[in-house]
């Protein structure tokens, strides 16, 4: 693949907001994986107040997180740290990791993939909702294991 630089202003493709799951929750994603030529996948979070996830790693990526907005609680292996605006934190793949949006109000938090295979369970998520398909636990299960995400615990917080 012949990899081109580009930029994507704020309303452009490929935004997309995702995860419903929890009121006020959304993510959208700024940059697929076949833009950058699987070098990386990156979106944006809105989480509100309380959301947390799992304990959990991602087996063929590193992620990177950064904060934009609120106070986030991050657990990297048997590390804690908090932390504000301009917050970043940086996860080796294969660690276990965490996060919590500990502040009172709702935060943003950018997220990138790299390589960008782990991203590619977002963007397996957003062509199934543009087909209109459910996806049940077995299925969602069988995807995040083919894009190398695992669960190792509850949310640690």
């Amino acid at each position: 693949m012949d990899t081109k630089g580009f930029v994507v202003l704020p309303g452009q493709e490929p935004v997309w907001t995702m995860w419903n799951m929890f009121p006020g929750r959304s993510a959208a994603l700024k940059l697929l994986s076949e833009q950058t030529g699987e070098s990386l996948m990156m979106f944006e979070e809105t989480a509100p107040a309380g959301t947390v996830t799992d304990f959990h790693l991602h087996h063929r990526s590193d992620e990177v997180a950064c904060v934009l907005s609120g106070e986030f609680t991050f657990k990297i292996g048997d590390q804690v740290t908090v932390g504000g605006p301009a917050t970043c934190a940086f996860v080796p793949r294969g660690i276990a990791h965490a996060w919590k949006n500990t502040g009172v109000e709702t935060g943003r938090a950018l997220f990138i993939y790299t390589p960008a295979e782990a991203g590619k369970l977002l963007e397996e998520f957003r062509r199934l909702e543009s087909l209109a398909k459910p996806i049940d636990v077995d299925e969602f299960m069988q995807l995040y294991r083919r894009y190398g995400w695992e669960t190792v615990g509850p949310p640690p917080f």
